[in-house]
């Protein structure tokens, strides 16, 4: 199967699984359309809106850091096209997870002359420095919403994972099969060794020195002070917009940051799984709200209306910067 199908493939399967997401949260509130219509005729679109500019605010920080990661290996991105390569990207990645990473690192590479593997080590060093802003995240709702953090993950998570043990105990072939899977898996990785090692030079040997350009370019960045205070201004615009999404909605209206960090906790995994979130994002947030003792009404209404709101700011955004940075770059070449 070529690189290509196995793509369109991915996204068939990805998407199918949002489809069934979606249908699974339907059913949840199945026999109450009316009520799921009045809530969103009752919102108040105002803070959805502010939901939307504040997202806006970390897109740019986003496309502003980047610079910062760039300059130490001696390229730099203008403004215009930093953003609208982030914009773009996030666009990308409504139809293919991760996509947007790959596209995001072609439009600094047509229009700043920046190496493609150099942008994409950056690229994958702000997904390292991400995660560690999730464990920050993860560390902060341990501190405020401990109790609630043990009650989601005892509903959603142990409980399920302890249903699943059950399988292994009743059925030790099963167990021991997977075990003989693993051995066999880890006996093929090192009898295939020299052949691994030798992929690691030509092109492919390029592109894991332009991740360790990146990686290494965290150290050299001008202000490392200045870098660290958007980094984590990146992340509370996130917490922001969750924030600003509670008072859309009456039943949500009395949550503050605390509920607030345990929502972008979770609905950050939402995004992984499905293009754009679609559909395991509302259905995580849902149920979180629930756990909160809000209706599944509210809180479906919630977890839609505050997706919506940051796909039309991506859809807006990613298609005039498709637009606007070709007739940007171009009067630039002229200029010169």
């Amino acid at each position: 199967m070529s690189p290509k199908n196995k793509k369109i493939l991915q996204f068939v399967i990805l998407l199918a699984l949002g489809g069934l997401i979606i249908w699974l949260i339907l059913k949840q509130v199945s026999g109450k359309k009316d009520e799921i219509i009045d809530a969103f005729e009752n919102a108040d679109y105002f803070w959805l809106a502010m939901s939307g500019l504040i997202s806006i605010v970390g897109h740019v920080l986003r496309a502003y850091r980047w610079n910062y990661l760039l300059e130490p290996m001696g390229y730099r991105s203008k403004f215009w096209n930093a953003n609208g390569a982030v914009f773009i990207g996030y666009l990308a990645n409504y139809g293919l997870p991760r996509m947007g990473e790959l596209t995001r690192c072609t439009v600094v590479a047509k229009y700043d002359g920046i190496p493609f593997e150099k942008a994409l080590g950056t690229v994958i060093t702000e997904r390292i420095i991400d995660f560690f802003l999730l464990l920050l995240v993860f560390g902060l709702t341990l501190l405020f919403q401990f109790s609630e953090l043990i009650g989601l993950a005892d509903k959603y998570i142990f409980s399920k994972l302890k249903e699943k043990l059950h399988v292994f105990i009743d059925k030790p072939i099963l167990g021991i099969a997977l075990a003989i899977v693993g051995l066999i898996c880890v006996a093929a990785l090192f009898y295939f060794r020299k052949k691994i090692k030798s992929k690691l030079t030509g092109k492919f040997g390029n592109a894991i020195k332009g991740f360790g350009g990146g990686i290494a370019s965290v150290k050299q960045t001008r202000n490392k002070g200045m870098f660290v205070l958007i980094s984590i201004s990146i992340w509370f615009t996130y917490l922001l917009g969750l924030y600003f999404g509670f008072f859309a909605f009456k039943e949500t209206s009395h949550l503050g940051f605390s509920e607030g960090l345990v929502l972008l906790l979770f609905a950050t995994f939402g995004v992984i799984f499905t293009p754009g979130g679609i559909g395991a994002y509302q259905w995580i947030v849902m149920n979180v709200l629930m756990y909160y003792a809000v209706s599944d009404v509210a809180g479906f209404a919630y977890g839609w209306a505050v997706w919506t709101t940051q796909l039309a700011v991506i859809v807006v955004l990613g298609l005039t910067s498709l637009i606007v940075l070709p007739l940007y770059n171009k009067e630039k070449n002229v200029a010169k």
